[in-house]
């Protein structure tokens, strides 16, 4: 199962996606994390100490060029760029959990990421997946990645969104295109919600219920601060992730 998280910034995106790797390993599947946001702290999240061991596929350059198959001289790309060894050699594993981070361009005019948006859509439309095995992507904040076709391959998209209006206006337009985009299905998540109002508000604003709501919690907020894994959580936090993933689950089913 291929599932990619999306939303405006800011919503908490990485950390429901962290609790909802840590839930699927409970589970007994094999996890991996694909961080393609521009500003990637997935790593931090998940607690990996060895930082600086991970390779951005985004700074190797020649090879990303090389994969994606630019044509000299050319804007365009080929479209099916060869990345088996790129899943191995620019991947990092803690807890029984992988990550991999594209990268993305980090400096003032420093071109376009087509090279790594390339990739990143062969690796989604090219991995075969067992039951068992669970690729989640963290996407860039917004909807730019939807305009490229990056979460082509993906099978259920989930949009997180917190109770105010901005942030429900992003979540109805990347709903919107994801529907364009022909992606299969598509949910909403609510986070940082307090109490029943939240809820309501997002349900009324959204026109449907968000499959679950992850509470405005404090020990997530500490864990954070103190640069503590939220995947080491001991305290229970709510039933959200344990929701969420049983909802997913039963869709692919379904």
């Amino acid at each position: 199962m291929k599932i990619a998280i999306s939303g405006k910034g800011g919503v908490g995106k990485t950390t429901i996606m962290a609790l909802l790797a840590n839930q699927f390993k409970k589970e007994g599947k094999e996890v991996l994390i694909i961080d393609a946001d521009p500003s990637p702290h997935m790593a931090q999240t998940l607690g990996i100490k060895d930082i600086d061991k991970i390779k951005p596929i985004a700074e190797m350059t020649a090879l990303l060029v090389e994969r994606s198959g630019k044509v000299e001289g050319s804007p365009f790309y080929q479209i099916n760029p060869q990345v088996d060894d790129l899943l191995k050699k620019f991947m990092i594993e803690q807890d029984g959990i992988r990550l991999m981070v594209l990268g993305a361009i980090q400096t003032a005019e420093g071109g376009c990421a087509c090279p790594e948006n390339t990739v990143l859509k062969r690796m989604l439309t090219k991995l075969l997946l067992t039951p068992t095995q669970v690729v989640l992507l963290d996407m860039e904040a917004g909807v730019e990645h939807l305009g490229r076709g990056t979460i082509a391959g993906v099978d259920h998209l989930l949009i997180v969104v917190i109770p105010s209006k901005s942030s429900v206006r992003t979540a109805l337009k990347i709903k919107k295109m994801a529907v364009d985009s022909g992606i299969p299905s598509i949910s909403f998540v609510g986070n940082l919600v307090q109490d029943k109002d939240d809820e309501d508000f997002l349900k009324k604003a959204l026109g449907e219920s968000p499959v679950a709501f992850f509470p405005d919690s404090t020990i997530i907020r500490k864990a954070e601060r103190n640069g503590k894994p939220l995947t080491e959580l001991t305290e229970e936090i709510s039933d959200a992730p344990v929701k969420l993933v049983n909802f997913v689950q039963e869709k692919r089913e379904g």
